[in-house]
């Protein structure tokens, strides 16, 4: 069909009209503009505060509050005997750990405080500086012929 200026329409699936909100009783969508009636959904202005459960008492106020942190708190990263150990196995480091070495073998962070830990065996003799060292651990690096200097 050939097409001639009375009968021009768009190509197909070119134009997409999407129903207007609130625009009048004609367009099918007027009157409560598809909210409803009444209710906090039909107001303008309205959204949903994150843990709202319909007027419920919602769960993070249901639930008790318990204990307290202690803002002084220091958290150590705690690094086993035999994780050193294996990182002397597989030629990573050799003599010298310090924190340049553990960030570098992600075993530790930048601004960590470090605590090394008794758990494993070190065969190695290795001269360790970090920021603490449990009883266990100084004396088996000790043992070792090893050397634990505290930061």
């Amino acid at each position: 069909m050939s097409s001639s200026l009375h009968n021009l329409t768009p190509a197909e699936g070119s134009v997409k009209k999407e129903k207007r909100i609130a625009r009048g009783e004609g367009s099918g969508h007027g009157g409560t503009s598809t909210r409803g009636h009444k209710g906090a959904k039909s107001r303008s202005g309205y959204s949903r505060k994150i843990g709202f459960e319909g007027g419920q008492m919602p769960l993070q106020r249901r639930v008790p509050k318990f204990g307290f942190t202690n803002i002084n708190r220091k958290e150590y990263q705690g690094i086993n005997l035999d994780k050193l150990q294996s990182l002397v196995d597989s030629g990573k480091i050799t003599d010298t750990v310090n924190l340049d070495i553990l960030v570098a073998n992600r075993l530790a962070s930048k601004n960590d405080l470090v605590k090394i830990l008794g758990g494993g065996e070190l065969k190695a003799k290795l001269n360790i500086t970090v920021h603490k060292f449990t009883a266990s651990a100084k004396a088996a690096i000790e043992a070792a012929g090893g050397e634990a200097v505290t930061l």
